[in-house]
Formats: structure tokens, sequence, C-alpha cells
């Protein structure tokens, strides 16, 4: 008898155990449904980086063209019709196609609203409600849901009901009016940044309601808006003018206030430096073979160096003409500063440390065969981020959902099919 009570509590034991075991390994959003009704950047970067964290994502695309971003090409993968664009935003995620503007693909909206925690989306303020698919009608039928929006200017001021792109937002809230060279003309950076930083934004916002959906056991709604990400990102460049009055120049690489911190042109390319502090920049002039700069009263300090800013500048300059990117690198391989080359994309994805940490994922699409996407930024040590299924093909998994989710019949999706809410 005390052996089989033995057997049994070490059974127990056992099934906790493995329990315990998957519950580590299992994402950080395994459980979480996200109804996603974005499209172009900001919102599927949000959503993609929940599906990266294993929040199970239905993307709601507009039967025929779905997603805007799946035309913008070429490129197109292999020469096929499915954007590399599009391809960059949208893994982790089923797509369905639904016709928003029938009133049988609104009740298939509130259907999965009910089953769904979170409800993302990235029309111009009104259009939704319009439809009846503004928050307060999710709210009627799906209490629990955060229904986040995501949107140029916001829901609110003047500007709310304007379309907003990436170069607008970063036009309007000071960015181009920062970047580019001193005496050049405002210029755009190389990728969307104000949409991606709205994108992180609103799946931290997200994560963080669920936190208190948690306590609460209500859901809320969430507005991000591109302008706003843009402003709170100017960070010292916007204190500088609200603090001090200092309005902003385009400095090209250079920074405002640290000196040397910019790129150097050098026999075969460009090499930034960063010396972020005057012991930095003792080192820096021992390595260059040049310690008496670092000895002269004008340079002795950053302020000094910030004062003197052109003429350090240009002895820099000339002294890393003298050499060649890769022998600049060897040089400062163990130094103390931030220092690596101005890479293109063939050297940056050739790097060996970014071969070494495996950031670029190789996935089997359904259309194309073997595409490759940059994976997540962020490990964890425990049950984190992973990339599971590949960009889908429009309306992939219209069938799946409807069954699956929603337990529609056949002959009712047929019907639905047939009178063009779903395709």
């Amino acid at each position: 008898m005390f052996y089989k009570r033995c057997l049994k509590l070490l059974n127990t034991s056992q099934k906790i155990q493995r329990s315990f075991m998957s519950s580590i390994s299992t994402p950080p959003l395994d459980g979480i449904r996200v109804l996603d009704l974005t499209r172009i950047v900001a919102g599927p970067y949000c959503t993609m980086v929940l599906g990266d964290l294993g929040a199970d994502i239905i993307k709601i695309e507009k039967p025929g063209t779905g997603d805007e971003a799946r035309q913008w090409g070429p490129p197109f993968i292999k020469g096929s019709k499915e954007s590399c664009y599009f391809v960059a935003f949208n893994r982790n995620k089923k797509s369905v196609c639904v016709n928003m503007q029938s009133p049988e693909g609104r009740e298939i909206l509130y259907s999965l609203a009910k089953v769904s925690d979170v409800l993302v989306e990235n029309y111009v303020p009104g259009k939704l409600d319009s439809l009846q698919l503004g928050y307060e009608d999710f709210k009627k039928v799906a209490p629990q849901l955060i229904y986040c929006s995501v949107t140029g200017f916001g829901s609110e001021g003047p500007y709310s009901n304007r379309p907003g792109y990436d170069v607008i937002a970063s036009s309007m809230g000071g960015l181009l009016h920062i970047t580019g060279e001193k005496d050049g003309p405002p210029c755009k950076v190389g990728v969307a940044i104000t949409d991606i930083s709205t994108g992180l934004y609103a799946h931290g916002a997200i994560l963080a309601a669920l936190l208190k959906r948690a306590k609460t056991g209500v859901g809320q709604k969430i507005d991000c808006d591109l302008l706003s990400t843009q402003l709170s990102t100017l960070i010292n460049i916007g204190s500088n003018y609200l603090n001090a009055g200092l309005e902003a120049s385009r400095r090209g690489t250079a920074h405002p206030s640290i000196v040397p911190y910019q790129a150097f042109k050098t026999k075969d390319g460009y090499y930034t430096i960063g010396a972020g502090s005057d012991k930095q920049f003792v080192e820096l002039c021992n390595l260059i073979g040049h310690k008496e700069l670092a000895e002269n009263p004008k340079f002795l300090t950053n302020k000094d160096r910030v004062t003197n800013r052109e003429e350090i500048i240009q002895i820099l300059s000339n002294i890393l003409s003298n050499k060649t990117n890769n022998e600049w690198q060897q040089e400062f391989a163990k130094s103390s500063f931030p220092n690596g080359p101005v890479n293109n994309l063939e050297a940056a994805f050739n790097d060996p440390h970014v071969k070494h940490i495996g950031i670029v994922k190789t996935l089997n699409h359904p259309a194309t065969g073997e595409i490759k996407v940059v994976g997540p930024a962020v490990t964890y040590s425990q049950g984190g981020n992973e990339i599971r299924s590949p960009p889908p093909i429009l309306g992939q998994h219209t069938d799946e959902i409807l069954k699956d989710v929603l337990g529609y019949s056949e002959k009712k999706i047929e019907g639905l099919r047939k009178n063009k809410v779903v395709a």
C-alpha cells in the first residue's frame, strides 16, 4: 500500500513538472488572440511583433486586393505576386478576406471580437465608426476587447481627420529638418522609422493594457499616432529647444553635443567613431598615432572639442582618410570607444557577428518557396520570440478561421462566399 502511494505521488509530481516545463517554453502571448485590421507598415509591424511573441493574429483583408502593401513593388519575390514589402511585416499571421462594408461581414468581425483579446486598426478616425466598427460599437459586443487605433495624428485635434504617412509625420514632427548634411536639403531616413517606432509604441501599450485587464476584467481604447511618436523620439534635440531655446540644425552624421561622434571618409568608404568621453578621446588619439591632439588645450575636454568642432574634425578627417575601413577596424578592434564601418546591406548581412546571432531566418512560403526575413530583435531565456509561419497569401485562412474559431458550416461559408462577403 505504501509503495502504491509513493508511486502515485511520483506520477503526480512528474505531471506537475511536465506542466511546469511546458509553460516555461510557451511564448509569452500564447493564448492571446488579436484581430488585425491594419495595413501598410505601422499597424502590421505592431501585430507582427505580437505574433512573434506567440499571439494568434487574424489579419482581416479586403477581398481581391488585401493589404495595400501587397501591391507595393517591384521588387516581388522570385517573379511572383508577393511583394518584398508585404513579406517584411506580416509573418505569423492568418489572412482572412472579409467585406467589412457588408452587414454580414460586420457580423463576422463582431463574432471574432467576442473571442479575441485585442483589435488593432489604422484607419483614418471616423472611417470605421461610419461602418459601425468603431470602438464604441465593439465595446457593446466585446467589453473585454483592447481596441488599439493607430493613426497619423490621433483621434482629437485639428489634424485628426487627415491621413498620415511616415514621411509626412517625419516632416511635420521635425525629423526631416534635422536629417541630412549641414548645408544640404532636408533628408528622409532610409526606412520608415516613424512608422516602425509607432508600431513598437502600440505593441508596448497593448501589453500594458493586457496587464491592466488582468486586474479589472475590462478592455479599453488605446490611441497611438505617428506625429506624437515622432515628437517623442526627438529626445535630447526636443529638450534642447524646449529648455534652452536652441533651434536644431542638420549635421549629417555628427552629434550636436559630443565631438568626435560621426562618420569619417576613409580610403574605401566611411567609418563611424563615437568618442563619448575625454578618456576615450585620448585613446583614439593614441591609436591613430597623434597623441599630441589629446594634449592640445583646444581639445582637452568635450566642451573644448565642441567649441572647436570644425578644426578637430578637419584634422581627424585628414588622418582617417589615409587607411581603409578594414585597416581602421583592425586598429580599433580592442578600443573602449564604439566604432564601426558604414556598411551597405551586403556587408551588414554578411558581417560575422550578424551571421553568428542568426537573426536572418529562412521560411517556406506557400506561393514562392524559400524566403528570408529578419527575425525578432529580442531574445528570451524562456519561451520567447518565434517565427512559426511565413507571411500568408491573400485569404489563405478564411475557411479555417470561420470553421475552427466561429464554428461556421461548409454550407454557410459557401453562401458567404457566393454573396462576396468573404473570399
